[in-house]
């Protein structure tokens, strides 16, 4: 006989598709709740990648990409505009007479 788990404490893989939407209304979205889950996602990440007995740079190689990554969405549109790219114009590398 199979045992039935409670919706509420499923883990997000285990949850059917139909069962999302009331899984997601019992999480806990208070101040405490949500600073309990980046808790636990730091401690289950801090002990799978870096407190191990043989350790090596996959989990700091991981958080310097992920800083990468993050900081260059926050400079996308400041690197994308006309103005960040003034150093081709004033060098004659116009691009209005190509064809």
């Amino acid at each position: 006989m199979a045992s039935v788990v409670p919706v509420k404490d499923k883990k997000l893989l285990e949850v059917k598709l139909g069962e999302l939407p009331s899984w997601i209304l019992m999480r806990d979205f208070s101040p405490s709740g949500i600073f309990g889950a980046f808790q636990r996602g730091y401690y289950r990440y801090y002990n799978k990648y870096i407190n191990v007995k043989k350790g090596s740079i996959s989990g700091i190689t991981m958080v310097l990409a992920c800083y990468v990554l993050f900081s260059y969405s926050f400079s996308y549109k400041h690197l994308n505009t006309p103005a960040g790219r003034s150093w081709a114009i004033s060098e004659g590398n116009s691009q209005e007479g190509v064809v």
